[in-house]
């Protein structure tokens, strides 16, 4: 049985394609991924539940077409719109490593201190929040209080991992945005 406690999220399915079963998704992870076997896996009624691509190809720089075993028409392929499509975590972080030997996953940054070059401590990474169409911090700061931080290279200075913090350089107006004057 597949746990959620095994699966990150890597993307989403956004809308079928063509009449054959084929479906636009966004995908955090290199198309290759898939292309090598690996399963995409979708929550499908409370139960996670393993597709395998037949074929993956790029559509655009950010969308790729992914046609699955086993759904061939428009209506099976509808029943995935909107669906966050899950990896197994083992399994991407092996992917990763052999791409690119600085990977982490998201989830792996929980309880990192955040510090703002300008602002001082902004609080502890609660948790990645990939559910909206921009991937979140949820900061939690000393008064309990979240803050909400896009996930964009341009805040992230660094992170450190041996300190276990991440760096930022947020705009005064994000920090406005979350009603904390710093």
């Amino acid at each position: 049985m597949i746990e959620e406690k095994d699966l990150t999220p890597v993307g989403k399915f956004q809308k079928t394609h063509a009449l054959k079963g084929e479906l636009n998704a966004i995908l955090d992870i290199d198309p290759e991924y898939f292309a090598e076997g690996h399963p995409l896996i979708v929550n499908v009624e409370g139960a996670f539940v393993p597709f395998y691509a037949e074929s993956v190809r790029g559509k655009g720089s950010t969308t790729s077409l992914i046609k699955l075993t086993d759904v061939d028409t428009q209506e099976e392929a509808q029943g995935l719109v909107n669906e966050t499509i899950y990896a197994d975590k083992a399994a991407v972080r092996e992917f990763m490593a052999d791409e690119d030997e600085e990977f982490m996953l998201e989830e792996d940054l929980e309880g990192y201190r955040v510090v703002d070059e300008e602002f001082g401590e902004i609080g502890v990474l609660e948790r990645v929040d990939s559910t909206t169409q921009n991937t979140l911090f949820v900061v939690k700061d000393s008064e309990g209080e979240e803050i909400y931080i896009p996930v964009v290279d341009d805040f992230i200075v660094a992170i450190n991992e041996e300190e276990k913090e991440i760096l930022t350089n947020l705009p005064e107006e994000l920090i406005n945005l979350n009603q904390k004057k710093l």
